[in-house]
């Protein structure tokens, strides 16, 4: 077995080949729309760990990847997420509107689910494919959904009264949860809704028009886990989400657009499979922000 120092050679050799044919995608793309694009890749989807979901830490991915860049030609942001933070999500929201306006479009190859849909809902369209797929907009909680959480303990209260043998069970059952837990996923469910109605209000539609307003309560409802989308994973394909009304442009309709976005996303999709990558923030310039497994020294 060859040494530490061998083994990440090894490895910064390895990453560095995927590099090159995902940055030339990546710049593919961009030259073709004339817009600056940003890539947002977790790998959730086929590793386990921390830092895979949407969080405050991605702030700094972005802004390395924002710096230099000339806002006036606008943002195409690339995403495949499983959600994660409402909050983490609001401030990359004002962040990059901030840069770039209302001039985003969001590009969702494959899935962006639950912030990831916020996200997606803050732009002033979506570009989809057929096998494309948003989701319901409750955040999770270490990978547990906030709404599942919520009907956790009001599942225990019915239990409790109806009958208080039952107590030590539901303490048990529900000991893996901090203190005062349940108001914190209350919370994050009603601020997911409450930016996506300011978002989809302030760019795709006008919250001052009557007629867009009852289109974003629809979007707003329809994305919402109260009302009939109970599945936290469930996949919301682009027939339905323009049924509900959002925005949407199909990567289909333009067959050069396709190739592009499909080539940049397997190779994103084989980078996260074939590396220690588990989460990616690039743009077509090559800045990059990477997270790794940590490799234990042996």
């Amino acid at each position: 077995m060859g040494s530490w120092n061998d083994i990440l050679k090894e490895v910064n050799e390895t990453q560095s080949q995927y590099d090159y044919v995902r940055r030339k995608y990546l710049k593919e793309l961009s030259d073709y729309t004339g817009r600056n694009t940003i890539a947002y890749y977790s790998s959730w989807l086929n590793k386990q760990g921390n830092n895979l979901d949407i969080n405050d830490a991605d702030m700094t991915g972005f802004m390395a990847c924002v710096h230099g860049l000339d806002c006036t030609k606008g943002l195409d942001l690339v995403l495949h997420t499983p959600g994660g933070s409402p909050a983490a999500a609001e401030a990359i929201v004002s962040y990059l509107r901030a840069k770039f306006g209302n001039d985003i479009r969001v590009i969702v190859p494959q899935l962006a689910m639950s912030a990831g849909t916020m996200i997606a809902c803050s732009a002033k369209e979506i570009i989809m494919g057929k096998q494309s797929s948003l989701g319901p907009i409750d955040p999770q909680f270490n990978g547990i959904p906030a709404y599942n959480i919520m009907m956790e303990f009001e599942e225990a209260k019915r239990d409790l009264l109806a009958d208080p043998n039952n107590a030590q069970y539901w303490a048990i059952k529900l000991q893996q949860y901090p203190a005062a837990f349940m108001k914190t996923a209350i919370d994050a469910i009603q601020l997911s809704g409450k930016l996506i109605e300011e978002w989809l209000g302030t760019c795709m539609f006008d919250k001052n028009n009557p007629s867009d307003q009852a289109i974003i309560a629809t979007i707003v409802s329809k994305l919402n886990e109260h009302d009939d989308s109970k599945i936290h994973g469930r996949h919301l394909n682009a027939e339905f989400c323009k049924k509900i009304g959002l925005k949407i442009s199909m990567m289909e309709d333009d067959g050069e657009l396709q190739d592009k976005i499909l080539s940049l996303h397997h190779a994103y999709m084989i980078t996260l499979d074939g590396t220690p990558a588990i989460k990616i923030i690039e743009n077509q310039n090559k800045k990059s922000v990477i997270s790794n497994i940590q490799i234990m020294a042996r």
